[in-house]
């Protein structure tokens, strides 16, 4: 099997497994646990994360808020409606976000944009891939004007319409930014975090705004000529000195989610040590890669042939990977952003 071949990392997923909306209970979903030393599957619910985790470990929590980014517009010039999906701010003075735009033709250098009474822009530039930057013109706050208008941008394989917003948010969601949610963060409650850190489990926060080019498909069936897209990701003195306390002690660092992952794995020396970062990563984490710094992974399951299978695949290992989402499909378990979750470690209790 070619590893750096795209194809390698297709599965057959039956339509009806694509969860199209969340659970009742957050923490009610389904997990599948394995042990990478001893190679061996389990099936539970997510709740048993309690069992599994304590006294010395660390889970690592991505704190990004997805913002309701997309919306829709009229053009002072141009009739009919515009749709408009914020992607990344622009750093400065004035509010300008880079963003996805359709129709195109409507979205010229120079148009003038009318999103709600209190909330207009301006194109001001067309920048790579066809991405516009436009200029918000807001009467008050421009994230509570967005609010007001704006839909959560959820992922194309999602065709359910979202009744409750905050449940593509993490209870612990804190700073806004992204187009997307950290998913396998959706499964915690404030009630199990709680219960974790009372049986001594520490948790650190990072920050990764999560870009909508986590949902583009790889085109090259090459792996080595993919390029990533760039997500904005951030690490405190304060979280790194936890983390860095952690892994001295000999504690496990439990990445919740890939987004944690790629922070951490992005900004940790060749030994594992973190320094404060806040900045870009575009890195692609795919079989070969030697993990510097995390021992254990929480995760949903990811679309065939996506750069995040490829992730697990690397930490997992590929033929293990491979027949683990074989086994989810035949035991139903339920995929993607809304489905079940993945816990992924060695010496599992």
């Amino acid at each position: 099997m070619d590893l750096m071949k795209l194809s390698s990392y297709y599965y057959d997923l039956p339509k009806e497994l694509i969860a199209q909306s969340p659970l009742e209970k957050r923490d009610s979903s389904r997990l599948l646990s394995f042990d990478r030393s001893e190679k061996v599957i389990r099936h539970g619910v997510f709740t048993d994360i309690e069992s599994q985790l304590g006294d010395g470990d660390c889970l690592v929590l991505n704190d990004t808020r997805v913002i309701p980014a997309r919306l829709y517009a009229r053009s002072e010039t141009h009739a009919g409606e515009i749709e408009v999906v914020l992607l990344t701010q622009e750093k400065g003075d004035k509010v300008v976000w880079k963003c996805l735009t359709r129709p195109g033709k409507k979205t010229r250098p120079g148009e003038r944009l009318i999103f709600s009474d209190n909330l207009k822009g301006v194109v001001k530039e067309v920048v790579e891939e066809g991405l516009r930057l436009i200029e918000f013109e807001c009467e008050g706050n421009f994230i509570e004007a967005i609010e007001q208008i704006g839909l959560m941008p959820l992922p194309p394989y999602i065709t359910q319409k979202l009744e409750d917003k905050d449940r593509y948010q993490t209870v612990y969601a804190k700073t806004n930014g992204s187009a997307a949610a950290p998913t396998a963060g959706l499964h915690f409650t404030e009630e199990l975090l709680d219960r974790l850190k009372a049986k001594g489990v520490t948790v650190a926060k990072v920050l990764l705004h999560v870009g909508l080019g986590t949902f583009r498909p790889v085109k090259e069936d090459d792996l080595s000529k993919h390029k990533m897209h760039s997500e904005y990701i951030k690490i405190t003195q304060e979280t790194a000195d936890l983390i860095n306390g952690i892994k001295a002690k000999g504690g496990r660092v439990i990445s919740v989610g890939t987004t944690s992952c790629r922070v951490l794995e992005s900004v940790a020396d060749e030994n594992g040590f973190l320094r404060p970062y806040e900045g870009q990563t575009d890195i692609f984490i795919y079989p070969g890669y030697r993990f510097k710094l995390i021992d254990g992974l929480i995760t949903n399951f990811h679309l065939p042939e996506s750069t995040l299978i490829m992730l697990v695949s690397a930490f997992a290992g590929y033929e293990e990977t491979m027949k683990i989402y074989r086994e989810a499909v035949e035991q139903k378990y339920r995929f993607f952003s809304f489905g079940d979750a993945c816990f992924f470690a060695d010496k599992l209790k």
